[in-house]
């Protein structure tokens, strides 16, 4: 069985014909440092000795130039390197976003949301490394290297073996204390990323109900404490790499003790002259820079190992049991715009029981995750006003997500006489839309709210369909559609939120709507109110509506009352 990780580290490396640009001028960058070292040792000594300038202008040229080409080639590294790691984690991120979306919302639901979106920007940009620090500085090195020693050996080979001994023992060294040094921070840096940044996002949307129960403090201690844990661990990541370096630096010093020794013999008996000395004692600090990249590129390739993982496990490999799975060849949906007949017969269906991404635990969440419909019989005609009571965990949720195909279920469910399961989950959400308790809105303006459930939607529109729900005036007396609703609508009432998510759910067009508890977050003065404009909106764009409701509701406002207890309806 093949590894996550591992998968994840190998698609997170571009592809050959995106990666060799940098490789080759990450060569160039680097034997141009060996290169300009070499032509300054060997012009200033040879320089001393006073020749005519003709013999030293190759080598006046040569400094320049490898110094031009050091800088030019690193630039150009950088750039094509960059480029083609960013584009790979687009492709990651896409990957990641599309398993996501045929098991979302419910299939993610042990995930928390913090640590879901830590794993979805952090973690993946960390796998940028892998090319950028890992892949290609190391095979640009290797390459540069080699090149070095095999030129050293052309001057004075004993020089050559003693700095590739040393290179050699150097790096061995280096990678031991650095993988001692990192055995704690490859294990813990990412995860702990992922709780810090868990604990902030669940702490400010909470925020007023800690503040509330006096319990804001608490949740400081605990983020303070995470952050002072996540700090310790990055403090020893940069720690290990800093020794490394030094490791490295150190061991440039030893290559140059080792070439002088090998090379004064070669001096003294006339085997090499005065200048190519200068060279076999400043080359090897050269080389050895270059060799720093070896243990800075394990370093990176660990720490990347923790956050592919993560990333890997971000969305779960198989559809967990409970959730829809796409049909191999799905049927045709229902044709035409008019609310379909919607009949369940012996419907059953459970919320999918998860396991947490720490491997512990249940992903189960929110009023209704353990309830379950059992033998459900329904029928709900064109046009048709439905209530569904009951209490809390009765299923009433859990129905909202199989109409809509969030859940998967057992028996018959048919939308205009097509089973359900047979259809793209897509092609079923086309028709039957859901409005939940708690709707969504994004940190825009009115008008971004809701012109993405129609991209063709004009302005008089969005305004027409505000007038629908009642929200016509409010939006004139905020400045138009260009008013904000801040983050989550915290700008707006609950009601307003309940209204903004009917009218983009009637620019969508659902010809069956289902509102589920729409009343939750609203003043139950203004309760009844607030059913009224909805099933009226709803009804008057021709929509069959299912109402999900705990609290009383206006008989005259529906068609028909149906009560759910421990997830069973009575019989049609």
């Amino acid at each position: 069985m093949s590894d996550p990780a591992r998968e994840m580290l190998r698609r997170a490396v571009p592809s050959p014909r995106r990666l060799l640009p940098a490789v080759l001028f990450g060569i160039g960058s680097a034997g141009s440092s060996i290169v300009l070292l070499a032509c300054s040792a060997w012009l200033i000594a040879r320089a001393a000795e006073q020749p005519p300038v003709l013999y030293l202008s190759v080598a006046i040229v040569g400094v320049r130039a490898f110094a031009l080409g050091r800088s030019v080639f690193r630039y150009l590294e950088r750039l094509s390197g960059h480029d083609a790691s960013f584009r790979q984690l687009a492709m990651i991120r896409a990957n990641v976003f599309e398993r996501m979306l045929p098991i979302a919302p419910d299939g993610i639901a042990a995930t928390r949301r913090g640590d879901l979106l830590d794993r979805f920007v952090s973690d993946v940009d960390e796998l940028q490394n892998v090319p950028l620090r890992a892949v290609q500085p190391l095979v640009s090195a290797a390459i540069v290297l080699v090149a070095a020693v095999v030129g050293m050996g052309f001057l004075a080979p004993e020089s050559a073996i003693a700095v590739l001994i040393c290179l050699a023992v150097g790096i061995g060294v280096a990678l031991l204390v650095q993988q001692r040094a990192l055995v704690h921070a490859e294990r813990t840096t990412a995860p702990l990323r992922g709780d810090l940044q868990a604990a902030i996002v669940e702490h400010v949307q909470a925020l007023d109900v800690l503040v509330a129960f006096d319990a804001a403090g608490a949740g400081r201690r605990r983020i303070d404490a995470l952050g002072a844990r996540y700090a310790a661990a990055t403090r020893s990541r940069a720690a290990a790499t800093g020794v490394a370096a030094a490791a490295m630096s150190a061991i440039g010093g030893f290559a140059v003790a080792a070439s002088l020794a090998a090379a004064v013999p070669l001096l003294q008996g006339g085997r090499i002259d005065g200048p190519t000395f200068a060279v076999l004692c400043l080359v090897p600090l050269a080389i050895a820079e270059v060799a720093t990249a070896v243990p800075l590129a394990a370093s990176s390739l660990r720490l990347a190992r923790a956050s592919a993982a993560r990333v890997a496990s971000a969305v779960p490999d198989s559809v967990p049991a409970g959730i829809p799975i796409m049909p191999t060849s799905p049927a045709a949906p229902p044709s035409g715009g008019a609310p379909p007949m919607v009949e369940l017969r012996g419907v059953q269906a459970s919320w999918p029981a998860l396991v947490n991404t720490d491997g512990t635990g249940s992903g189960l969440a929110g009023d209704d995750r353990g309830a379950a419909l059992t033998g459900v019989d329904l029928a709900i005609a064109p046009g048709e006003r439905l209530l569904v009571r009951g209490g809390s965990g009765a299923g009433k949720t859990t129905l909202a997500h199989v109409l809509v195909r969030f859940l998967d279920y057992e028996g018959s469910y048919r939308l205009g006489g097509v089973e359900a399961s047979t259809l793209d989950p897509a092609d079923v959400r086309a028709i039957v839309g859901l409005v939940e308790q708690r709707p969504w809105l994004f940190d825009e303006d009115v008008r971004q709210n809701l012109i993405f459930a129609r991209a063709t939607a004009t302005d008089d529109e969005l305004l027409e369909v505000l007038e629908r729900v009642g929200l016509r005036e409010w939006v004139d007396e905020r400045g138009g559609l260009d008013a904000r609703v801040g983050e989550r609508g915290a700008l707006v009432s609950g009601g307003q939120a309940q209204r903004l998510a009917l009218a983009r759910a009637m620019l969508a067009r659902f010809p069956v709507l289902v509102l589920d508890e729409p009343t939750a977050s609203v003043d139950p003065a203004r309760a009844d109110a607030l059913l009224r404009d909805l099933t009226d909106a709803a009804s008057r764009s021709g929509s069959s509506v299912v109402l999900i409701s705990h609290a009383p509701v206006d008989p005259s406002l529906v068609d028909r009352v149906v009560t759910i207890e421990d997830g069973r309806l009575p019989a049609i």
